[in-house]
């Protein structure tokens, strides 16, 4: 069974041990729309499909990236994102909304959406670096 907005928010909420809800919101807003601009085709629209539906438009109505980030760039791009963060909190925002995304993905999923993006970000999803 699919996860609810609500329960995505609620692990994204006590990953990032934020406050309020809306907070966690907020960041996970960031941060899915940075990974939507740097993933492509058929693995972009299996995760939208694998998250809550309000997920998908996050996802997929973003224009693509004209250059993939290495995933320290990444974080300075979230950064941007989120008012008030610094390249610290956005690596923390990024943990928190991106290991969430891991754990609903699962392992098939995140080592096909892992081979679109450069070396080093299995890192950001909370786990090892893939073979």
């Amino acid at each position: 069974m699919a996860v609810s907005w609500e329960d995505f928010l609620v692990q994204v909420q006590e990953r990032g041990e934020y406050t309020t809800r809306r907070e966690a919101e907020r960041v996970t807003r960031a941060v899915l729309a940075s990974l939507g601009a740097h993933l492509l085709g058929f693995e972009r629209r299996e995760l939208a499909t694998e998250l809550p539906a309000q997920c998908r438009p996050i996802l997929l109505e973003v224009l693509p990236a004209t250059s993939p980030l290495s995933p320290p760039d990444f974080v300075q791009a979230v950064a941007m994102l989120i008012e008030g963060a610094t390249p610290e909190t956005a690596r923390w925002d990024t943990g928190a909304v991106l290991s969430t995304v891991a754990d609903i993905a699962g392992k098939d999923l995140l080592h096909r959406v892992l081979t679109q993006l450069p070396p080093g970000y299995a890192l950001l999803f909370g786990r090892s670096e893939m073979a």
